[in-house]
């Protein structure tokens, strides 16, 4: 509302509401400790699960900080900024949700007491932003550089990312998320893709998780178009058509007089002769088993049974896709003109009963570049835990690939981190000393975190890590979750990528000045909400 000669000027709609100043910032800064107190407890390998019930009643269990962000209704637009870190973290690293979410929440909680003691907010963030740019000189300092073909280092690893899921399958799931990771990695130029999406997840429940395997090919899931087919066939040589198996019906409509029953016998002939030719095409150049993106005809799969080929039907297109990464065969799009050359190949070709569904397992490939991974497990609830926590080691050991330095885990890093900006932030002097002193504390919530969810006192802990660090030997020095004492991570196999911790202090740093800097929330009314929907 403003005021001009004593009439008061509306320029919000009447129930709009807007806070300003302290108010907004702190009530900002409030939404956004809320999340992360929420997911604070799920940290680390004593870390809790939480229960989440959707409104169809449907329950999810989960430590995993973007699930359970995911799958939270937020309605504070702060606190929905939050959210964006974790989606951000989960979509640039696939680890470390909790962590970037965690370190927002400090440094909101830690600038807003510099707030009260008369510090800008933009004087703060600057100070956060410079805190930043020396975090990752730091980092790359402290980071060490491996060998993408170091299996040894990868499963470590992987199983760090694995630490605070299900424990019992921990080294059986690294292995796995090795394998799959440096199977589809490629060479281009000089650096090394990775596309997880080559990695196919298929899940079914019964048996143990210790059953869930790669597979060297592709699983389909469907099952063989006609019942006199082979249920296997051993050297497959696999046509990948994304055409029809059925006649063609014409571009326009058509009316064909038939004035005799040998006519239509004729009609009907010619319609079977254009089916066995398309077949006889298949059969001609060797192919025995055969995946079609669309359908085929009832006729097409008799004489198909009677050659003896394996042939399923509307395939999915990404599973064309992968077949043809895993087999080197050759999408064709018109049967006449697939050659011998197209076919792809693999050892093994089976439809096999999973759980209660019939599916394809095409494997034993030579050298497949999309793989399948499947997960088996007891009950749902463990088999989409599974699933998350293969996520993670897929993601992490990508990010250790793709950038192949490593940096101690279990709080080592995050310290030495801390005692280094704190020295760094007396070169700077002025109130952004004090920003960058706040900036270094906030990262200390990590160890501390770790310590409580585990159990022990985090005030010794935190001070015999510190002295420890204050030593060239002792930079590696974390937190010994099962002793409760300090540790070396690395000797103790406690490692992560440069990128995981890289990306969550720059995603928390970010929402955190991009919250600061905030002071006026205008909230729109509930009348026009409902106009503009």
């Amino acid at each position: 509302m403003a005021q001009l000669s004593g009439v008061p000027i509306l320029i919000l709609r009447e129930g709009a509401e807007r806070k300003q100043g302290k108010d907004a910032q702190k009530n900002n800064i409030a939404a956004a400790k809320a999340v992360a107190e929420a997911v604070r407890t799920t940290l680390g390998p004593k870390g809790m699960d939480k229960m989440l019930v959707d409104s169809l009643g449907d329950v999810t269990i989960t430590n995993d900080g973007a699930t359970i962000l995911d799958k939270i209704d937020v309605e504070h637009p702060a606190a929905k900024m939050i959210v964006e870190v974790a989606k951000t973290q989960d979509d640039k690293v696939g680890d470390g949700t909790t962590t970037s979410v965690i370190i927002s929440g400090e440094l909101l909680n830690l600038a807003e007491e510099l707030m009260e003691q008369g510090v800008h907010p933009t004087i703060i963030f600057r100070g956060y932003r410079k805190a930043l740019l020396k975090s990752k000189e730091i980092l790359k300092e402290l980071a060490t550089k491996i060998e993408i073909n170091d299996k040894a280092t990868l499963m470590k690893v992987a199983e760090t990312s694995m630490n605070s899921k299900l424990i019992t399958v921990k080294s059986h799931f690294a292995d796995i998320a090795v394998k799959a990771v440096s199977q589809v990695k490629e060479q281009r130029g000089s650096h090394v893709i990775i596309d997880l999406d080559q990695i196919q997840i298929i899940k079914k429940e019964g048996k143990s998780l210790l059953d869930t395997n790669i597979i060297d090919g592709i699983i389909v899931d469907k099952e063989v178009v006609h019942p006199m087919m082979p249920k296997s066939i051993k050297n497959a040589r696999i046509a990948l058509i994304s055409a029809s198996l059925e006649v063609e019906k014409t571009e326009f409509d058509a009316e064909i007089r038939v004035q005799t029953p040998d006519q239509i016998n004729k009609f009907l002939e010619e319609e079977a002769n254009m089916l066995k030719n398309r077949v006889a095409k298949l059969k001609e150049i060797g192919a025995n088993v055969v995946f079609c993106q669309k359908g085929v005809d009832d006729k097409a799969q008799n004489y198909l049974a009677k050659e003896d080929i394996i042939t399923v039907r509307r395939v999915k297109r990404s599973d064309m896709e992968k077949l043809a990464r895993a087999t080197n065969a050759k999408i064709i799009n018109n049967i006449f003109e697939i050659s011998e050359k197209d076919l792809g190949e693999a050892g093994k070709v089976e439809e096999k009963k999973i759980g209660d569904d019939n599916m394809i397992i095409v494997s034993e490939c030579a050298d497949p570049k999309a793989v399948s991974i499947l997960i088996r497990a007891g009950i749902e609830h463990v088999v989409d835990e599974a699933e998350r926590m293969l996520h993670d080691a897929l993601s992490v050991v990508k990010a250790a690939i793709e950038l192949p330095f490593i940096l101690p885990g279990g709080g080592a890093s995050e310290i030495e981190l801390a005692k280094r900006l704190k020295l760094y932030a007396r070169s700077i002097g002025g109130r952004e000393q004090l920003a960058i002193e706040v900036y270094a504390n906030a990262l200390e919530i990590i160890p501390k975190t770790l310590v409580e969810n585990a159990g022990y006192n985090p005030v010794d802990l935190i001070v015999e890590l510190r002295s420890q660090h204050e030593t060239e030997e002792g930079k590696s020095k974390g937190i010994n979750i099962d002793t409760g004492k300090t540790d070396d991570m690395v000797k103790l196999g406690v490692l992560e990528p440069l990128s995981v911790l890289t990306q969550a202090i720059q995603s928390a740093t970010e929402v955190s000045a991009m919250i600061l800097k905030i002071d006026d929330v205008i909230a729109a009314s509930g009348l026009s909400k409902g106009s503009a929907d």
